[in-house]
């Protein structure tokens, strides 16, 4: 199953039923009165949270949602019946807009959390409705008011707790393979990652945390470079930060205090609370190095970059420091407050390139 994380839908709510213009007309009662029923409402269209979706890639191929019409009324004073919702489920972390106003309509971050995106139409008035003691024979009625019709945004945006960030090839899907049961695509070239993944890092009895890798971001990808800010939302609702940096780059050009820079920069210009969120600094491929090396780089970066948060150097190829650095991320996250969330149960794995939990 491809990973799809957008999508444009039509919601058409139903129409309310027409009032009803009847007289009572039956054996021995030739003048019995009017006798109209009303209509029934129209049916409504809300999006449901759904924990065991992971994608939006249904609504690829089914565009357009419809509630039903409400029944007109009829004689004897018979109400029509009132259209069924349509309910249509997505995934949680959805987020729903107007298409044409940009209008943020709500979230959707609970399991079965309902979102109402389009209002079913008014019933109509019955002719009995109007009877009056100087309008005994009243033929006016009101029709259905029509369903309110809208073309839906849907961007999904992945709940996770924790999000890795950095240069293509720093080693992000390396880090999500050593420290769950994630598999995502690793390989000697740029951009092996093309879709986020997800993965539940466990550290013992119920004490959990998701952890969301997203492709490598390059200069210039807040204002659409490389995969651009396609992928950057999905850092929107995680709680801290791992910077990630190859301290053994390919390119001696490119410092790690450069990519640093780099990354923070694109930060700023694509969101600056995202900027402004916790960060660490995860000094990875530390096996590449030895100890004096690596001390040296360590020390040159963190002066290099005035830096004053956490710092952890691993190696996400051989396992190295990823257990201590799991664990203090786990500690962190308990004492930082908890926000809404969805549930706390993992949503179930799909397929190919988009693996939740393997």
């Amino acid at each position: 199953m491809k990973f799809v994380d957008e999508a444009t839908i039509r919601v058409e709510a139903g129409n309310g039923g027409d009032g009803c213009v009847s007289f009572r007309r039956e054996k021995f009662i030739p003048k019995g009165g009017p006798d109209g029923g009303d209509g029934g409402d129209g049916g409504s269209v809300y999006l449901v949270g759904d924990a065991n979706l992971n994608t939006l890639v249904d609504f690829r191929h089914q565009r357009r949602h419809r509630a039903e019409h409400g029944r007109p009324g009829m004689g004897r004073n018979r109400t029509g019946a009132a259209g069924a919702d349509a309910e249509v489920r997505v995934p949680l972390g959805t987020r729903v807009r107007d298409a044409d106003t940009d209008e943020v309509m709500g979230e959707l971050l609970e399991h079965d959390a309902r979102l109402l995106v389009a209002a079913g139409g008014f019933h109509g008035i019955g002719n009995a409705r109007f009877k009056s003691s100087t309008n005994r024979t009243p033929r006016q009625f009101t029709p259905g008011k029509p369903g309110e019709r809208r073309e839906l945004r849907l961007e999904l945006l992945l709940l996770a707790d924790v999000g890795l960030l950095g240069m293509p090839n720093a080693g992000k899907s390396s880090l999500i393979r050593a420290l769950s049961s994630a598999r995502p695509k690793v390989a000697d070239y740029p951009f092996t990652t093309l879709y986020p993944n997800l993965g539940v890092v466990s550290v013992g009895p119920k004490r959990s945390f998701v952890v969301a890798d997203i492709p490598g971001l390059i200069a210039g990808a807040a204002g659409g470079a490389g995969l651009g800010t396609h992928f950057l939302k999905h850092l929107a609702r995680t709680r801290l930060l791992l910077h990630l940096v190859d301290v053994a780059p390919a390119d001696p050009a490119m410092t790690p205090a450069d990519a640093v820079r780099t990354l923070a920069a694109e930060l700023e210009a694509f969101d600056p609370a995202l900027a402004a969120r916790e960060r660490w600094l995860v000094l990875n491929k530390t096996d590449l190095l030895d100890a004096e090396t690596l001390a040296e780089r360590r020390a040159d970066l963190v002066r290099a970059l005035a830096w004053q948060g956490p710092v952890y150097a691993i190696s996400a190829h051989t396992g190295a420091g990823t257990t201590e650095l799991a664990r203090a991320l786990m500690d962190r996250l308990e004492a930082l407050p908890h926000p809404l969330r969805a549930s706390t149960a993992a949503p179930a794995a799909a397929e190919a390139d988009w693996h939740p939990l393997d």
